[in-house]
């Protein structure tokens, strides 16, 4: 449940109901608004049976919520949360362009795509060190090797860089090296790794998996919050269906449906939902027309050379072209790019 506290609490009602809750075994979870403060109640919360808090100074209301995962509702943290990857703010103002091969082949290949994406104004590198592939014998990645080409990437560009991460011990590589971690949709319902993908203190992108529910996708986010870490950032990248047109399907309608649910900013991914270079562009429109926080799009130098993912790959070109054909949309959406 959530308590809603007056327009202009006092810190001390605040503070006393807070008390209350916690002496009940209970958690309290504080999120001060622009007008109103709301604690939300974790936990059994028929402990707090023997306690009329509606009579409390200050308190305006207190609301049941019954979906299962609470930190990361939005009935929880009314205000739209924003994510800071480096020196790059997710769910700001800007439109957040992610963006790099997808898997990390060489340094040469990785510091040419870094410099091409910065130059054409994207904000943050991906790339794939750990690849995580539906055959045993393709790419795999290159691991810890190619978590030190993207921190030489970084050092060059200035560009913070996300790659995802398979394991415990990738986590541990990877924080050496990365700006941020990826949860992949094979991964989304690790529940182990997420919980220590939320104990790195590192932000967590965190893709919908491959035919997973919107508040399954909700609930694995809340594996990472309850960790202590709240900088959670999710992606779209289409669900499986009946459709074998493209790769997956993409679910537009997911970004309404996550402003409306939950506080935690969205992206989306048209590469990996498509599989198809043709349909990044519109596909990207789209997202950036129904509100998504920022774009996921794989380039490469040569994409009929790529190890992973050619076909849905963009050229430099490609992308240059995109991100100049992305900026009226997003200042029409009243995003800046």
């Amino acid at each position: 449940m959530i308590i809603v506290m007056k327009p202009m609490a006092k810190a001390e009602s605040i503070e006393q109901i807070k008390s209350i809750i916690e002496a009940k075994g209970l958690e309290a979870h504080i999120s001060p608004g622009k007008e109103v403060t709301i604690i939300g109640v974790i936990g059994d919360r028929s402990k707090l049976q023997d306690q009329n808090l509606e009579i409390f100074e200050d308190v305006d209301k207190i609301v049941s919520v019954t979906e299962s995962y609470k930190l990361a509702n939005k009935k929880f943290h009314p205000e739209p949360s924003r994510v800071k990857v480096g020196n790059v703010i997710i769910g700001g103002d800007a439109l957040v362009i992610m963006s790099g091969p997808c898997a990390v082949e060489s340094k040469e290949q990785l510091l040419a795509t870094a410099h091409a994406i910065k130059k054409a104004g994207a904000h943050i590198l991906r790339g794939g060190a750990y690849k995580p592939r539906t055959s045993p014998y393709a790419f795999q990645g290159l691991e810890e090797e190619g978590l030190k080409y993207m921190k030489e990437a970084r050092e060059e560009t200035g560009l913070p860089v996300v790659c995802e991460v398979t394991s415990l011990d990738a986590i541990d590589a990877a924080v050496k090296y990365v700006d941020m971690l990826q949860i992949g949709a094979r991964n989304m319902q690790n529940f182990y790794l997420l919980k220590e993908a939320g104990k790195s203190g590192l932000p967590v992108l965190l893709k919908r998996g491959l035919a997973a529910t919107i508040d399954e996708w909700l609930n694995a986010s809340e594996y990472i919050i309850a960790e202590g870490n709240p900088n959670v950032v999710l992606c779209e990248r289409g669900i499986r269906t009946f459709e074998t047109a493209t790769r997956n399907t993409l679910d537009i309608s997911a970004v309404p449906v996550i402003k409306e649910k939950s506080h935690l900013p969205i992206i989306v991914d048209p590469s990996h939902a498509t599989g198809v270079r043709a349909y990044v562009k519109p596909l990207s429109m789209a997202a950036v027309a129904v509100g998504a926080d920022g774009l996921m799009i794989e380039t490469h130098p040569n994409p009929s050379m790529a190890l992973s993912d050619g076909p849905q790959s963009l050229t430099f070109e490609q992308f240059e072209k995109l991100m100049k054909e992305l900026t009226p949309l997003a200042t029409l959406m009243g995003r800046k790019l």
